[in-house]
């Protein structure tokens, strides 16, 4: 069997399997139907009740179970997630079995509560920078080391990008910043482009669009680029040159935000010199207080 029958035949068991393990969790009475409804053979919902639920032919739905080779539309996989009672997470993964492009990861309401978390996550990579920032580049928290080496301050606008293009110290303190500046316009329009619909974007690209030419003229090439790890030379007041490398970690669980951590680089004893910023003797000379 070629490689490519046996991936379509093995993601068909898949769904199969999936949809009928979900459909077995729902009680009748879950989906708004009568408790009673005669004996079952199996628990949970029978073929015919999620066909009547989600407003699809009976057979047509057989055949969904089934893996047949048929085709699917979002609205009506949604409809069928619907019935089923699927998570997020669930939801996607039936589209990834349906063989469609799954839609935007939502953030589950039970674990908005992560940023405490996440805090802690940020302050344990001490000494070294991290910070966390949400979809649109605004800079959620970030640690003591992102304070006293990347600039981070109250008085800024707190979104990265605008930053990146209108902040005067970051600019000073980056050897850089015109090879990363390429870099961070084409992964923030590829955020942009995953989200096409997004007003929160449109207000960002509005901002630094007005704030700065350098980042228009970029903006215009079009180019595009995965978030990945960047290498950034920092000349700072005290401990002199800098090079890290910083790295874009994402949380499916809490898929609005991102972690940026950076890492010392074996050059220019940058460990170590992180190391003493973060000191007490590096702090009382720091040119700007630390975060929190």
């Amino acid at each position: 069997m070629p490689a490519a029958e046996a991936t379509r035949s093995h993601r068909r068991d898949e769904l199969r399997e999936f949809l009928m393990s979900r459909r077995a969790r729902v009680r009748p009475e879950e989906a708004g139907l009568p408790a009673g409804g005669g004996r079952r053979r199996t628990p949970g919902l029978r073929r015919e009740e999620v066909a009547v639920l989600a407003g699809v032919g009976a057979s047509w739905y057989q055949w969904l179970e089934q893996g047949r080779d048929i085709s699917v539309s979002p609205q009506v996989l949604d409809a069928v997630a619907r019935v089923l009672r699927l998570s997020d997470a669930e939801r996607r993964h039936l589209y990834l079995l349906a063989g469609l492009n799954p839609p935007t990861p939502q953030v589950v309401p039970g674990r908005k509560d992560m940023c405490d978390g996440l805090r802690r996550l940020i302050d344990t990579w001490m000494p070294y920078p991290a910070h966390i920032m949400d979809l649109y580049y605004n800079c959620v928290q970030y640690n003591d080391a992102a304070a006293i080496v990347l600039g981070m301050r109250p008085g800024i606008t707190q979104n990265c990008l605008i930053d990146f293009f209108t902040d005067p110290l970051y600019r000073e303190r980056s050897h850089s910043w015109e090879r990363n500046a390429r870099t961070v316009v084409a992964q923030f329009r590829a955020a942009c482009a995953a989200r096409p619909d997004d007003e929160g974007f449109r207000e960002v690209l509005a901002e630094v669009s007005a704030a700065s030419e350098e980042f228009t003229a970029l903006w215009a090439e079009r180019d595009i680029e995965d978030q990945g790890q960047v290498r950034k030379e920092l000349s700072h007041p005290l401990a002199g040159l800098l090079v890290v490398e910083s790295t874009v970690l994402k949380i499916p669980a809490r898929p609005d935000l991102m972690i940026v951590l950076h890492t010392p680089l074996d050059e220019a004893n940058t460990a170590e010199k992180l190391e003493w910023l973060a000191s007490p003797e590096g702090r009382r000379g720091a040119m700007y207080p630390v975060a929190g």
